[in-house]
């Protein structure tokens, strides 16, 4: 219908590659497909779950227990993404995402240059004394559209 918005299963953040982010040929450095994951999981919890963020502030962590990254493609400055955060698996504690970079804009097609993943605990407490805690509610309704319709875990199985 004319003036609905349309519901994508992901969570979307566009970033332009600078010269800072490319390495001495050109093209761009794997730390950054690291650092966009987590900008792309900030600014969700930002725009999606902003009641998450004052939890954060006390004593809930969302502690990143693994990172992963396949590349496909390169892709050097100037170049427009796409990074795509899908919801792949869900336990009681902790949360699996799945990371597409797209090269975007132009008249070319989008490109699959990479696919990342990335698994987070939630855990509150001091630093040295964590214990794993229950996945707040209101990220748990946040994360809901964005759920991967072809997890590679048992998405949804809290």
């Amino acid at each position: 219908m004319k003036g609905e918005r349309e519901v994508r299963p992901y969570y979307e953040l566009r970033h332009l590659v600078g010269f800072e982010e490319t390495n001495l040929v050109g093209n761009v450095y794997y730390v950054n497909y690291v650092r966009w994951q987590g900008r792309c999981r900030e600014m969700f919890l930002r725009e999606k779950a902003p009641e998450i963020l004052e939890d954060i502030r006390g004593d809930l962590k969302l502690f990143t227990l693994s990172v992963g990254c396949e590349f496909f493609s390169e892709i050097t400055a100037f170049d427009e993404l796409s990074i795509r955060m899908r919801l792949t698996d869900l336990t009681q504690t902790q949360i699996g995402f799945t990371f597409d970079y797209l090269r975007i804009g132009g008249d070319a097609p989008d490109v699959l240059v990479a696919r990342g993943s990335q698994r987070v605990a939630c855990v509150r407490g001091p630093n040295t004394g964590t214990r794993p805690t229950k996945v707040p509610e209101a990220l748990l309704r946040a994360l809901e559209p964005y759920v991967d319709p072809a997890p590679q875990g048992a998405a949804g199985g809290r």
